[in-house]
């Protein structure tokens, strides 16, 4: 087994039911190392169109704390120095698994298939199987929806928005209760 699969094995229990270890790098640096730990919110129990809370700069600050107990108190990386570094994926992580997906509700994403070329849409849905994706209208093409099967899915990335469309402006008039003219 390699030392990212060991840490990973060391350090996941000690995170609680809550936060899950999203992956483990170690690097050197000169005379020391950097273990860099990715941590992500656990998806036990939630369904397919529940969103994703992300993990609070506290969350990530108690994971911290307690991934450097367990790696100081063991001997996995030896007598040498490292680092340590806890954080969040972030937007730039690919999209390689069905839970990154899942993890992205609501948010933009283009996913690359494995035929078919790439899609661009709103993520509305991941099941065990398929995604969901809300495809914007362009020029001559009205919004649409589609669905992926997560086999035939490569690879994804989010989208960065720096002006996303809240829902109350998606919303057309007629869908908006009426206000009372207070005007008199």
């Amino acid at each position: 087994m390699s030392l990212e699969h060991d840490l990973r094995e060391l350090v996941a229990p000690a995170l609680g039911a809550d936060v899950v270890v999203d992956d483990v790098t170690v690097t050197p640096a000169g005379r020391r190392r950097v273990v860099r730990v990715t941590v992500d919110r656990a998806l036990d129990g939630l369904g397919g169109t529940d969103p994703v809370e992300p993990l609070s700069l506290d969350e990530v600050a108690d994971a911290t704390r307690a991934v450097s107990d367990v790696l100081d108190a063991g001997d996995a990386l030896g007598s040498q120095p490292y680092t340590l570094e806890v954080s969040t994926p972030g937007v730039s992580r690919p999209l390689t698994t069905p839970e990154h997906l899942r993890r992205n509700l609501g948010r933009l994403v283009e996913v690359e298939r494995t035929d078919g070329g790439p899609v661009t849409g709103r993520v509305l849905e991941v099941t065990p199987s398929t995604l969901r994706l809300q495809i914007p209208a362009e020029r001559k093409t009205p919004a649409s929806e589609v669905e992926i099967p997560l086999p035939d899915i490569t690879r994804g990335r989010v989208q960065v928005e720096f002006s996303r469309p809240d829902a109350d402006e998606t919303e057309s008039p007629s869908d908006q209760p009426e206000q009372p003219d207070e005007s008199r």
